[in-house]
């Protein structure tokens, strides 16, 4: 193909189901196989455009495959939301019905330049003075010491961006997975500082960090305050993931 319309067809957006299959390899980390690691079967992402799954490596192949097939041939709700697919429970009997869990969350896309203001100064990763001023805090509860140092070293958990009040870490966002694709946030606050903003203003700066890959942001479908970040910094939804485990 050439001319303006090969040009109209390298320049086309990907599909947002496109980008929801981008998201589950850069959270679930897939095998050469496109098998999940665990401890999820089935992770199923759904969006308006159309669905995408991939199935445990521990899932037997003809099971596997069939989950796949039905998966492949469903039509998704429109649009995704709290509501499963009709789909899902159908791979639910298959894997043993009531023993099988079921939980769900929103994906959104986050598009750089982001801004939040809360009012508070932001430390970066990116910039050596605020790496100094972040090396000597205290390790947050919930951090094992190497996790920890990785994180503000700037090993695998960079980029990151934080608040810090009174000699403390009080907010954070950093890189939960990262890709040549894609990234996805993690982010915490503390449960005193909560409801201030934070999370969005630290969310905001760790993803201008982030330049040439896909920005992701997801959260379960109960974690209201997470849900109230994206809302906050206007971030797209993409669509929903499915999670069953056995």
């Amino acid at each position: 193909m050439t001319g303006p319309a090969a040009h109209e067809h390298q320049q086309r957006p990907p599909r947002d189901i496109d980008l929801i299959g981008v998201e589950l390899g850069v959270i679930w980390r897939l095998d050469e196989r496109g098998r999940l690691p665990g401890p999820e079967d089935v992770v199923i992402g759904v969006a308006a455009d159309g669905m995408i799954a991939a199935v445990s490596r521990d899932v037997p192949a003809p099971l596997a495959d069939r989950l796949l097939d039905l998966i492949a041939r469903a039509t998704p709700a429109a649009p995704p939301g709290d509501r499963p697919p009709a789909v899902l429970e159908r791979c639910r009997a298959l894997l043993g019905g009531e023993g099988v869990t079921v939980s769900g969350g929103p994906s959104y896309l986050v598009s750089p330049p982001v801004r939040f203001d809360a009012g508070v100064e932001v430390l970066c990763s990116g910039d050596p003075a605020d790496v100094r001023r972040a090396r000597p805090l205290p390790r947050p509860e919930g951090w094992e010491p190497e996790e920890w140092e990785t994180l503000i070293g700037g090993g695998e958990g960079a980029p990151w961006a934080m608040v810090v009040e009174n000699g403390q870490m009080v907010a954070l966002c950093h890189t939960a997975r990262l890709t040549p694709a894609g990234a996805e946030a993690g982010t915490w606050t503390s449960p005193s500082h909560r409801g201030r903003g934070y999370a969005a203003a630290t969310t905001a700066a760790w993803a201008g960090h982030l330049p040439g890959i896909h920005v992701f942001y997801s959260t379960s479908a109960g974690n209201h305050s997470s849900r109230r970040v994206a809302a906050r910094l206007g971030l797209r939804p993409l669509g929903w993931f499915w999670k069953l485990t056995a």
